[in-house]
């Protein structure tokens, strides 16, 4: 399951680098469900060159990680806004002196939390 994700994720970061004969393999095989068979009949190739194809644009994708780091760098800063909400969970009321800079402190933190969310749900 985890070398799937790893593959949609190179795809969603590279595919537009892709060629439009890659990219729709791809799609098919890999986000629609089809078979290699399937995908050979619809495209009329054959089945090993739907499987060539494939083992190309996965090497490709790979290359583009190597040489850009792209999908690296994204999961590094994604840990950080992890890191940033675990930080933001731990303060507590007990670590200001008044009620207004703990209110203050909590409106700051929900604003902060709204920012992650979207980070993270645009990635």
């Amino acid at each position: 399951m985890k070398e799937i994700a790893e593959k949609a994720l190179a795809y969603d970061f590279y595919g537009p680098l892709l060629t439009v004969k890659q990219s729709k393999i791809w799609d098919l095989y890999y986000q629609q469900d089809y078979t290699l068979a399937e995908i050979a009949e619809l495209e009329g190739i054959s089945r090993q060159a739907v499987h060539d194809l494939l083992k190309r644009t996965e090497k490709i994708l790979e290359s583009y990680e190597q040489k850009l780091g792209l999908i690296a760098r994204f999961l590094k800063e994604k840990e950080k806004l992890i890191d940033i909400q675990a930080l933001l969970d731990n303060i507590s009321e007990e670590d200001f002196t008044n009620e207004a800079a703990w209110k203050r402190q909590q409106e700051i933190n929900s604003r902060i939390k709204e920012i992650i969310l979207v980070a993270l749900e645009d990635a």
